[in-house]
């Protein structure tokens, strides 16, 4: 199953920021690319990545926001951009531009220590724009909750309401989250994907969602909407 689109918001002057983010993480990714060598490549990573047990310890704590811009590889990014794309451009449309970009750093900054702080002793760089995606999704869900998103599952696309969806995905992250803590508990090997990122990134959304919700009439008399 496979999310490939929504019912987009009519804009004046289209998602900049959406695109801006996109650009940046696509920017850096072939940058990273160019670098060559698997070496070269693994160094720039734990020198931007977010390593939880440095930044517990006060050390490198900018990485808390370059990490945001990072990716393991090109199914990563394009399965993180596809998501930004989809959930990013109605929520810009309706805060603003400028409220979007503060937005969904915040959303990344706060996923980024929730992933610290919930496994303080690693030391693997912690990589990806999901947690902030995860922010978008959130507030998606309660911004939006009866939008239509596209779901290609084999070769059939099907249109299910957005909180059918993310509501979905949103209780398979929290399960995943409770799995991880039982896996390190029973010091067993996890996966290395940072649920507790997307559940903070998430949670962050959610009430950025339910803020902005309750201003929605102003902020639609003031958006960009057409």
């Amino acid at each position: 199953m496979l999310i490939i689109g929504d019912e987009n918001t009519k804009t004046k002057y289209g998602p900049f920021i959406t695109r801006l983010l996109v650009l940046a993480n696509v920017i850096v990714f072939i940058y990273q690319f160019r670098l060559g060598s698997e070496a070269a490549i693994s160094e720039f990573i734990f020198q931007y990545g977010a390593i939880p047990n440095e930044v517990s310890n006060g050390i490198d704590a900018y990485t808390l926001i370059t990490s945001m811009f990072l990716h393991g590889g090109l199914l990563h990014l394009l399965g993180n951009m596809l998501m930004l794309w989809i959930f990013g451009d109605n929520i810009e449309a309706l805060i603003g531009h400028r409220r979007f970009l503060i937005f969904y750093l915040i959303c990344g900054l706060v996923a980024a220590l929730a992933q610290t702080f919930t496994n303080t002793q690693s030391n693997i760089p912690m990589v990806g724009a999901s947690g902030a995606i995860s922010g978008c999704m959130g507030a998606y869900l309660i911004l939006f909750p009866k939008n239509q998103v596209k779901i290609l599952f084999f070769i059939v696309i099907f249109r299910v309401a957005a909180f059918i969806v993310i509501g979905l995905w949103a209780a398979g992250q929290f399960m995943a989250t409770f799995n991880t803590f039982k896996l390190k508990t029973a010091h067993t090997q996890t996966d290395n994907i940072a649920y507790a990122a997307h559940i903070g990134g998430f949670i962050a959304g959610v009430l950025y969602g339910l803020y902005y919700k309750k201003n929605v009439k102003t902020l639609k008399e003031n958006s960009q909407l057409a």
